[in-house]
């Protein structure tokens, strides 16, 4: 066990071999002429198809996408694979390819991953005990349960605690010692129960196994031979990666580990992880309940299973990557949605039934460039009111000092053209922001998210972000200012209420407007105009 300790570098970045072999079509399946240009794509990604030379119609997509249209779920992007090639990509503006995505809880399919590459290369198994791990932070008193708390364990989320430890464990200065003070009381294995504080436990377990933290350990196994670059995992203070969530990717990087997963661990005809623990890790391990939800169909190793058949990684507000093997299809969403059930109500309902025979169809140039066309259109519109009110000029120009307040934020002015309102923020320090924002649209220019401690909201948005604003006159004396952060899930809205000198801020991020999650937590701040 003790060499287990050791690290071994079996793979390293300068030892990858990229296969860039095009095809994961069958040659035995007729291809039928498509008479209309496929934009080329990057050898090192997934290559582009039609959605009927992949035996699937245009116009059935574009009606699985008009059906989130039509519904309250806001999507940020879709792709859809087929075969092993993209059919379908799109994002709704001001989201787009090149921003990474806010995956949730999808992260914890890719801590499976990694637990799975260091049980291949012996750094640990399923059945080696939790506590051998963290001598240092045990309880004085040890639980017959806790001495049989295993690997296996933390991966089905049958640890047997009563509830998900993740809440009081961010409190702490060591989320190890809390996840492991806090009682077991079924026995490990017996009982499913959601637990991030599991998946925590795997992260710092590969980092202390593997000598570095569980993105490094990622990167060369994983990432690299994936082509994915540019890739986040947010650190505790003890700098282990939040294996529960926090990883940022791209959309297409999320469908390149779905294809991994699809092709049984091989990527362009490469072996990346083994084929048994990909079969393991995406089969049920554990029944989560009986609950009439697309959620009481099991649990593999991070993984959840469809009712359909298949599997998918899933995270809170509807970021998925779901994985049909019987169809060799692919779907990726990424989403602000505060119902996930509708969300996978439509995806069983409105597209899979339209995945059928694994042949091409005869192409349909009409459909298809319409599907084009709905798909570059695609769009998120700010809020819009009046573009003008005279008291704009009254106030261009001119600095609201602030009340105290605990954002940290001294002062702030506005400035106005005809399309364009500059917004800048003085912070204690004396340092200034400016957001440019856009009247009526949206403006991204140059616009730069802080990190915490600022008017933004922090609540699931704490990271630096590429930022879209806009400004709209509610009425003559409320400006709306609202915020779009295409590299996370959510928007925020400052109110600034103009009465004579006097200014109030008030604040609204998208998560608290949904009623879903608890009131508002930033309180209203008041100014008065600098003469």
């Amino acid at each position: 066990m003790g060499n287990r300790r050791v690290f071994i570098k079996q793979l390293s970045a300068g030892t990858i071999i990229l296969s860039v072999s095009p095809a994961f079509i069958s040659c035995n399946r007729k291809r039928k002429k498509q008479p209309f240009e496929i934009i080329p794509s990057n050898p090192l990604d997934l290559p582009r198809s039609t959605p009927e030379e992949q035996g699937i119609l245009s116009g059935a997509v574009g009606k699985f996408i008009d059906s989130f249209q039509k519904s309250k779920i806001e999507l940020h992007s879709i792709m859809l694979v087929r075969n092993g090639h993209v059919i379908t990509e799109g994002w709704w503006s001001p989201y787009a390819a090149e921003y990474k995505q806010q995956l949730y809880s999808l992260s914890k399919s890719f801590t499976s991953l990694a637990v799975g590459f260091a049980i291949e290369e012996g750094l640990l198994s399923l059945d080696d005990k939790v506590i051998y791990f963290f001598q240092d932070d045990l309880p004085d008193q040890l639980s017959e349960n806790l001495k049989k708390l295993k690997v296996k364990h933390l991966l089905t989320m049958s640890v047997g605690q009563e509830t998900d430890p993740i809440t009081i464990m961010e409190k702490t200065k060591n989320w190890a010692r809390a996840f492991l003070n806090i009682p077991i009381v079924n026995e490990p294995g017996s009982t499913f129960l959601y637990n991030s504080g599991a998946s925590y436990m795997l992260s710092a377990i590969i980092s202390k196994v593997a000598g570095e933290s569980l993105h490094k350990f990622l990167k060369p196994r994983l990432f690299d031979p994936l082509n994915i670059t540019g890739s986040t995992w947010s650190q505790n203070s003890q700098g282990v990666n939040i294996g529960a969530s926090h990883l940022r990717l791209k959309t297409e990087d999320i469908a390149k580990f779905g294809q991994l997963l699809l092709d049984k661990g091989k990527w362009k005809g490469k072996r990346i992880i083994g084929r048994k623990w990909v079969k393991e890790a995406t089969s049920k391990q554990i029944e989560t309940g009986k609950n009439n939800n697309d959620w009481a169909y099991g649990y593999g190793y991070q993984f959840w299973m469809n009712p359909p058949g298949g599997f998918r990684a899933d995270g809170a507000y509807g970021q998925y990557c779901i994985v049909f093997p019987e169809k060799d299809t692919v779907l990726v969403i990424t989403a602000e949605s505060f119902d996930k059930q509708e969300t996978m109500r439509l995806v069983w309902n409105e597209l899979l039934p339209e995945i059928r025979e694994n042949e091409p169809i005869e192409p349909n140039e009409k459909q298809f460039k319409r599907l084009q066309k709905k798909l570059k259109t695609l769009r998120l519109d700010p809020p819009k009111y009046a573009t003008n009110f005279p008291f704009a000029k009254i106030i261009s120009g001119k600095v609201f000092v602030l009340e105290d307040n605990e954002l940290n934020v001294k002062a702030v002015s506005f400035e106005f053209s005809r399309n364009e309102c500059l917004f800048t923020i003085k912070n204690k320090n004396n340092e200034e922001r400016v957001i440019k924002c856009g009247i009526n649209r949206w403006v991204m220019e140059n616009n730069m998210k802080p990190g915490p401690k600022t008017l933004f909201s922090d609540l699931r948005i704490d990271f630096k972000s590429v930022l879209a604003a806009s400004a709209t006159w509610r009425d003559e004396n409320t400006l709306l200012i609202t915020f779009r952060f295409p590299e996370s899930t959510h928007t925020d809205t400052i109110m600034c209420t103009f009465i004579g000198e006097k200014l109030t801020l008030s604040f609204r991020s998208s998560i608290a407007a949904s009623g879903k999650e608890g009131p508002e937590t930033r309180r209203d701040i008041t100014g008065t105009m600098k003469t």
